[in-house]
């Protein structure tokens, strides 16, 4: 999310097809340009880099961070959502395993 923030706004387009994704159609709805929202996908990026560092360096933070991150990040469809999902999964596992 942080290279295609950066890149469409250098470059008026995003990384890969011309047309962006289904995400896209919940922001035209809402008469939202979609290529004006470089500025929020750089957020989501480093907000996720954030979640990253705090899970790697085992901070008390990181799970909490790394759900609302996640549930923030279902409307990137669907790469966003996909990865948002293992995320959440993932953290479940994690929570259950160190409860143990």
């Amino acid at each position: 999310m942080l290279l295609d923030g950066v890149y469409v706004i250098l470059k008026g387009k995003y990384i890969g097809p011309r047309k962006p994704g289904p995400w896209a159609n919940l922001f035209y709805k809402l008469n939202v340009d979609v290529f004006k929202l470089g500025p929020l996908f750089i957020g989501f990026g480093l907000i996720w880099l954030i979640f990253l560092f705090g899970l790697w360096s085992n901070q008390s933070w990181a799970f909490i961070f790394g759900v609302i991150i996640s549930v923030l990040t279902l409307w990137y469809l669907p790469v966003g959502t996909i990865v948002s999902i293992i995320i959440l999964v993932l953290l479940m596992i994690m929570k259950t395993q160190l409860g143990k």
